[in-house]
Order: C-alpha cells, then sequence, then structure tokens
C-alpha cells in the first residue's frame, strides 16, 4: 500500500505542478476508489497538499507578477476559512461531502470555459485586498471541508471575475494552498482526523511530480493550457460522478 500510495503522490504532484491545484481533485478520486472512506481520503489528500503546494509555489515565485502579494492576501483569508473546516467535517455525512464536491466542480467547468486563457491589455486584474481576502476566506471553508486545496474553485473565480490571466490564476491557486492547507492540517490534526503515515507518503512523492509539472506548464502555449484544465475539470468530474452514482 506504501508504494502505491507514492505512485498516487507523484501522479497528484505532477497535476498540482501543471495545473496549479493542491491535489485533491485527483487524489481524492483514486483514494476512493482503493477503499478509503470520503473522511480518510480528505485527510491524506490535504496532508499532501501541504507538501505540494509549498514547493510548486516555489518554482512558480519568479514568473508571476505580484505573485507574493497577491498570493499571501487571499491565503491569509484561506488560513482562516480552512482552520475553521474542522469544526464543520465532523457534522456532515460523507455522501453530502462527495455531492458539495460535484457542485464545485461543474460550476468550475463552466466558468473556465467561457473564460479566455489570455485577457487583454486593458483588463487589468482586480487587486482589492478586501475581496480577495473573503474570496479567500469563503473558499478556504469549502476547500477544506471536501478535501482540495481550493485552487479549483478560486482559479474560475480569478479568472472569470477577477480578470486574471489562466496561468497566473493557477499559480496563485497553489500558493493559496499553502495557506489553506496548513489551516485544514492544524484543524483536522487537533480533531483527531488527520492520517499521518499515509498523508506524508503521498506527499513526499508529490515533490517528484510538482518539479515536472511546473516545467511543462511554462512551455505549454495559453489556448492549449485552457484545454487541458478543462479537460481535468472534465474528466475528475465523470469520476466523482460514477463513484458517488
Amino acid at each position: 500500500m506504501n508504494f502505491e500510495l507514492a505512485i498516487f503522490g507523484i501522479i497528484t504532484g505532477f497535476s498540482s505542478g501543471f495545473f496549479g491545484i493542491g491535489g485533491g481533485t485527483i487524489l481524492v478520486p483514486m483514494l476512493l476508489a482503493t477503499g478509503f472512506v470520503m473522511k480518510e481520503a480528505v485527510a491524506i489528500s490535504i496532508m499532501q497538499m501541504v507538501f505540494s503546494s509549498i514547493y510548486g509555489s516555489f518554482l512558480n515565485s519568479k514568473k508571476i507578477q505580484n505573485f507574493i502579494k497577491d498570493g499571501t492576501i487571499i491565503g491569509i483569508g484561506g488560513s482562516m476559512g480552512g482552520a475553521t473546516s474542522g469544526y464543520i467535517v465532523p457534522d456532515i455525512s460523507n455522501e453530502t461531502l462527495q455531492y458539495l464536491f460535484i457542485a464545485i466542480l461543474i460550476f468550475s467547468t463552466i466558468r473556465i470555459f467561457y473564460s479566455p486563457a489570455v485577457h487583454l491589455l486593458d483588463e487589468k486584474p482586480t487587486r482589492n485586498k478586501l475581496i480577495l481576502l473573503v474570496i479567500g476566506f469563503f473558499i478556504g471553508i469549502l476547500a477544506m471541508s471536501i478535501g482540495v486545496g481550493g485552487s479549483i474553485l478560486l482559479t474560475p473565480i480569478l479568472v472569470g471575475f477577477l480578470k486574471y490571466d489562466l496561468k497566473a490564476a493557477t499559480a496563485l491557486g497553489l500558493f493559496f494552498v499553502i495557506f489553506s492547507s496548513i489551516g485544514g492540517f492544524i484543524s483536522s490534526s487537533y480533531h483527531g482526523q488527520m492520517l499521518f503515515i499515509e498523508g506524508a507518503t503521498v506527499g513526499i512523492g508529490s515533490l517528484i511530480g510538482v518539479y515536472f509539472g511546473t516545467k511543462l506548464k511554462d512551455i505549454v502555449k495559453a489556448t492549449s493550457y485552457k484545454k487541458y484544465v478543462l479537460t481535468l475539470y472534465i474528466l475528475v468530474l465523470i469520476a466523482m460522478l460514477y463513484k458517488t452514482f
């Protein structure tokens, strides 16, 4: 099982680096398919995100304008939201968490589809600190409750409503995962929900994948990148629908 979890980590890490996601959208369905229940999958996913998001954001930090500033504001909100998730998850059934996951995937897919990969030069991103903070807070609550880093919901909001380019949005989404996942990790550990050995095994494996995923993202054209992102969302949605229904 440890070898299998390490392979899951490499796959998840590559997806994290390339798509700018925490990895929960990839890892949770794989864990469910191998016998873990939703809450166990959420715990492992949260711990893996701590590994992949820190390393992936380090690789992205010198490539995106205002990366640290914008990401920190959103991330602070996310850490506060993520820290409250441990109070929410114990009172929600596994089935409800899966339905919520599916609803978020549907919203994200539609929003990305109708948004351009690169905005026009006169369409500058909205960087209002309060807006970014509030967005981060609510995404942090939702993300840690369903075991994803938040990028899958944050990215379509940044692209579709705040006019960020897609690659910049996914990079910020991964940076956001640092804050939300650490908050979720602390909260889940405090409430006795964390699977430390399994989470660390997946997390260490993810470091290998993150490196190669980030490198590939840099060389892919923006229009092609959008197609890959949409493909990911659709595949994960299909997998979750199959598992749930």
